[in-house]
């Protein structure tokens, strides 16, 4: 009896493991939610649907994406870190990922130990935009114009932390004078103020200004990256405009709860790389100034070491600047 018994009992072990493993194998088995931490219509969640519809088809399941927007992204992060690791809470995020491993004094979640990256999305450049009928004519004139007006020149963003809050920073710095700060739950809701004449300026990326340039909705100045960009090429580059070293490239990555099992990483991991070889994605990156992350980049190992070396590259800088949220 004592034999049966032990037999009883390790087809059951061995019934409960191959269940677990079958799991695995099915995942996804119920629709995957990536929390994109900004508002809806913003650049982040532009490139967050795009790569949803795609992985939807290679996974068989919905990929849906939900806006958490607030505090610079983290809320949004913070609730992919505290989610259960089973591959079906996943996160989109921009820069502003790493960036806030300094930013923020209490930070709930830890950037780097806290999630599984699944790999990098896409580098996007930013532009310096206007609302319409900015008075000054092109960059050399509106560097000259927040020289003079300062804090009478408004410039909105997403919140401490967010890409369009470092590219201001930045740009602030080079100038050498600080505008009012108007910050907003994502650059969605300020591209609207933008667009109506409510502020003044923004630095945005290219997947959510690149429509509003061309239809002449806003103002244009200048992209923030070291050559110009092909879709936008009769806007010069700030170092053009004599502005040494300036250059911004908001990149993109997605995430997993750390302890999400190494199969379904993997499993997300092919489905991006399928989806940023897809041409319907690559078409409308294109049409959105950016392209998808070179292939030698897009591994989860370079993603890890990379945002580690973000996190580092940053700190100095976030540090000197004395710019810092509760």
């Amino acid at each position: 009896m004592k034999l049966k018994h032990a037999i009883v009992a390790l087809a059951a072990l061995f019934g409960v493991a191959a269940t677990g493993a079958e799991a695995q194998q099915a995942y996804p088995t119920r629709p995957i939610t990536v929390i994109v931490p900004f508002a809806a219509g913003g650049p982040t969640d532009t490139v967050a649907r795009l790569i949803a519809e795609s992985m939807t088809k290679t996974l068989g399941q919905q990929v849906l994406v939900e806006n958490v927007g607030g505090a610079g992204g983290t809320r949004g992060a913070g609730q992919v870190a505290k989610a259960a690791p089973d591959g079906y809470t996943l996160l989109i995020h921009h820069i502003g990922h790493v960036t806030a491993a300094t930013l923020y004094r209490k930070l709930p979640y830890s950037v780097v130990n806290d999630f599984e990256e699944a790999g990098l999305i896409t580098p996007v450049p930013m532009t310096i935009i206007g609302k319409p009928g900015m008075e000054p004519k092109n960059i050399t004139d509106l560097i000259d114009y927040v020289k003079k007006n300062k804090e009478k020149v408004t410039y909105g963003n997403a919140g401490v932390g967010s890409a369009s809050h470092l590219c201001g920073m930045l740009f602030m710095s080079k100038v050498g004078a600080q505008m009012t700060t108007v910050p907003y739950q994502g650059t969605g809701p300020a591209m609207n103020d933008l667009v109506g004449g409510q502020i003044d300026l923004l630095c945005d990326q290219t997947t959510n200004t690149t429509g509003q340039i061309r239809g002449g909705k806003v103002k244009a100045y200048a992209v923030t990256t070291k050559d110009r960009v092909k879709s936008l090429g009769d806007l010069p580059t700030l170092q053009e405009s004599g502005m040494k070293d300036f250059e911004v490239t908001i990149w993109h990555g997605m995430y997993a709860p750390k302890g999400t099992p190494k199969d379904i990483m993997d499993k997300l991991n092919a489905a991006l790389n399928t989806a940023l070889e897809d041409p319907k994605v690559i078409a409308r990156f294109a049409d959105l100034g950016t392209e998808p992350e070179a292939k030698d980049r897009r591994s989860r190992e370079f993603h890890k070491q990379f945002v580690a070396s973000e996190v580092a590259k940053w700190k100095p800088i976030i540090e000197a600047a004395g710019v810092y949220a509760d």
